[in-house]
């Protein structure tokens, strides 16, 4: 199977995309530079060379810009390949895909969508082998009580809770202070 990929600009800086005949099989966050995020999407999707995207890539590109750029964007349109992942990754990454932008889940609602709440542990790791993060949008589940959970993507926790705040999602509640601009935030305290 031939694999392309191509690494664009967002504005959290270079990410890079891997897609087959039957849809896109990575996406990689940015790193410190273009090459790295290009050199782990390599890694990543064993097999993939810059190519042209052809009009299906553009268009989710540019959704994923857009979303990254603090528009509401609903990827759960793009097509995927997971078809050589295991059934209950699949079956995960179907629930967190139904998730919106700006809402969020916890592990055991994903669980309790699979028919067992005791899988909440499971679901979490089946988010932690997501290789397309922010398409099939696993930084939209959190762990109980609102708490951030963990985040596979390279700068973590952080990285999960930065893409949370441009969808406007607010997974500790709402900031008392959030509708004030932040030089007056920080002078209120």
């Amino acid at each position: 199977m031939t694999l392309g990929l191509t690494i664009f600009d967002t504005a959290i800086g270079p990410c890079g995309i891997a897609w087959g005949p039957k849809g896109i099989v990575g996406v990689q966050f940015p790193q410190s530079d273009a090459n790295r995020t290009r050199a782990l999407l390599m890694k990543r999707c064993p097999g993939a060379t810059e190519a042209q995207p052809p009009q299906d890539i553009v268009s989710a590109i540019e959704d994923i810009v857009a979303l990254l750029s603090g528009e509401a964007r609903d990827l759960a349109h793009i097509d995927v390949d997971i078809a050589d992942m295991p059934d209950f990754n699949r079956r995960v990454y179907a629930v967190a895909r139904t998730i919106p932008p700006g809402k969020t889940m916890t592990y055991g609602e994903v669980a309790q969508q699979l028919g067992d709440p005791l899988l909440a542990r499971d679901v979490g790791q089946a988010l932690g082998q997501n290789r397309i993060p922010i398409i099939i949008p696993c930084h939209r589940v959190l762990a109980a009580n609102g708490k951030s959970g963990g985040f596979s993507a390279p700068g973590g926790v952080a990285t999960k809770m930065r893409l949370l705040s441009i969808e406007g999602a607010q997974p500790q509640g709402p900031d008392l202070f959030g509708d004030l601009p932040l030089a007056v935030r920080k002078s209120s305290r």
